[in-house]
């Protein structure tokens, strides 16, 4: 039996930023080979950042890419390093390298190409054609996949194993959504088994534009069982020493048979270490968050990681006293700390005592910086501007409408004039969806925190923070009051739209699972309710086109993931 010490080194890196890739790759390098190990392994693309997009269309930044790649290469000692980065020969191909010894010895293409959901990569590259090898490290026979390529039974993991690899080691840009990791984690196990080999799937972690990886990086043994798992939503390089039995016998015992194929080449790299410098690690399997603790934790990571990534110092939001903006208020204090989250009350003719009062309450509980700027005087005078041109026409939303566009106004001149400044939206998925919201109001911003967390979740997430707290950070009462938008007097989201326990699972139904409107209807959803319904979501495409990016949490985001035509003349 072999045994093998390999780092997992689960990295934050940002797309583009080609030097500093490279300091993050060397410093979790030499973590790396202080613990000892023969083995580290990065992400996919992990000199470049994952998704590049329309970099990859940059002939400087491919030449640049490589060059750091081999900047990697020449720092690389006894410890392999597998690093992910953009290669080149006709084509564009996604690939992994493995060095040593101050050297490239050898390239893996990624096979599997995704072309679904948020994953664009066929614009891109082309699929590897080049036949596989294996690497010899500390005397075990190793392979290399990457991401997509372990999706497949058929893939490039099967060939490898029939091949003589012992353990493969698989480089990861996969994007989260809620429930994400279960699915990977019964996916790997299964290809294990299948392969009778160690799978060593490295993923990760780190907001990057509407995108969040979350990491929790893992290794399954040759029997699909979990043997280790790094923490969801952290960045960190953990060394695990596995031992690698012949799985010689287990192929031949396999009742399924096995597969037949010419041994694969192999490049020695490092022989077979009797004794490991650095004390042993065992495996640790670290434990999956709480699903809402998770969705949380995940908000924070791509909120704190879109406003650095992008210069921005400091948050601004319009803060009512409503559920939205309250979550959005402890999710931007989490993310940068409270020193550098500003709301801004904008009470107007219709603004009620007690959402001054719950405002004043949540920034004292979190130390959040509350200023007041009332918007009556800009509201009365746009009025008077519009009063010709309106006379004769009774009030309606337009007059509604004018106060979230003065508070969107005077959100993006606090954002001017500050430097370093970053203005938040607060809108949630089920208000995006059917268009719950005012163009160049409370869309203006630039990014959009909650963008993707239907309504019922919102409430899930406060009372989840405030348990985590043990008190209140967000007040009882914001969590009891019936939602407005406090637009006229009186007003209720529920005079507009039906209870949010009967519009989040239609909504959810019709944008995340594209049933049509008889298979609603067949599903017990009320028909006239869902004729209204599904017209408002396609109506409002225009506007959730012009919204700023926010993090996806479901499986079905509006953005990337669902890209409906704006000019649609299909209802079905």
């Amino acid at each position: 039996m072999a045994r093998i010490r390999i780092g997992l080194c689960q990295l934050n890196s940002v797309v583009g930023d080609l030097d500093g890739n490279v300091e993050r790759i060397l410093a979790a390098y030499d973590q790396a080979e202080a613990a000892g190990c023969d083995l580290a392994v990065f992400p996919e693309l992990a000199i470049t950042g994952y998704p590049p997009e329309d970099l990859l269309l940059k002939p400087g930044f491919i030449a640049a890419n490589r060059d750091a790649l081999h900047k990697v290469a020449a720092r690389t000692g006894r410890c392999a390093a597998v690093i992910g980065f953009v290669d080149i020969d006709r084509d564009l191909r996604n690939a992994a390298a493995m060095c040593a010894g101050g050297t490239v010895l050898g390239t893996y293409h990624k096979r599997l190409l995704p072309n679904y959901a948020v994953f664009d990569e066929q614009r891109y590259f082309a699929a590897g054609d080049a036949p596989l090898q294996l690497f010899e490290v500390a005397g075990v026979k190793v392979g290399i996949a990457i991401c997509e390529d372990v999706w497949s039974p058929e893939g490039p993991i099967a060939e490898q194993s029939a091949g003589g690899a012992e353990l493969i080691v698989l480089p990861n840009g996969s994007p989260y959504f809620q429930g994400r990791q279960a699915e990977r984690e019964r996916m790997v196990a299964t290809r294990a088994e299948d392969a009778h080999c160690h799978l060593v799937y490295v993923n990760q972690v780190g907001g990057q534009d509407d995108l969040i990886f979350d990491g929790a990086s893992f290794i399954v043994d040759d029997d699909g069982e979990i043997v280790a798992r790094l923490p969801q939503l952290e960045e960190t390089v953990v060394s695990v020493d596995l031992d690698v039995r012949p799985v010689y016998r287990t192929r031949l015992l396999d009742p399924r048979g096995r597969a037949s194929a010419a041994a694969l080449p192999i490049v020695r790299v490092s022989a077979a270490v009797a004794d490991h410098p650095a004390p042993a690690r065992p495996p640790e399997i670290v434990s999956l968050l709480d699903p809402v603790a998770e969705v949380y934790d995940a908000l924070v990571l791509a909120t704190r990681d879109y406003i650095r990534k992008n210069g921005f110092t400091d948050a601004v939001f319009g803060l009512s006293g409503g559920i939205d903006s309250s979550l959005v208020a402890v999710l931007a204090a989490d993310a940068l700390g409270a020193e550098h989250v500003h709301a801004v009350a904008m009470p107007s003719r219709y603004s009620s005592d007690h959402s001054t009062t719950d405002a004043e309450r949540l920034c004292e509980a979190t130390g959040i910086e509350l200023r007041t700027i009332p918007i009556e005087a800009a509201h009365a005078a746009f009025l008077e501007l519009l009063g010709p041109s309106f006379e004769g026409r009774a009030e309606d939303l337009t007059e509604e409408n004018l106060q979230p566009r003065i508070r969107g106004t005077l959100l993006m001149a606090l954002s001017n004039k500050f430097r370093g400044w970053i203005v938040l939206t607060t809108g949630n998925k089920s208000e995006l969806a059917v268009g719950y919201s005012t163009l160049y109001g409370d869309t203006a911003g630039g990014f959009a925190v909650i963008k993707d967390v239907p309504k019922l979740l919102v409430y899930d997430l406060c009372r989840w923070r405030n348990e985590r707290a043990g008190r209140e950070l967000i007040p009882e009462s914001v969590l009891t009051k019936p939602p407005s938008a406090e637009l006229r007097p009186d007003q209720r989201d529920d005079q507009s739209l039906p209870p949010y326990e009967v519009l989040d699972p239609l909504l959810e139904a019709y944008v995340e699972r594209d049933l049509s409107r008889g298979d609603l209807v067949a599903a017990g959803f009320d028909a006239a309710l869902v004729d209204r319904i599904t017209r408002l979501v396609d109506v409002s495409e225009y506007k959730r086109r012009q919204n700023p990016p926010g993090p996806r949490l479901t499986p079905k985001a509006f953005g990337k993931d669902r890209r409906m035509p704006i000019t649609n003349g299909y209802r079905g």
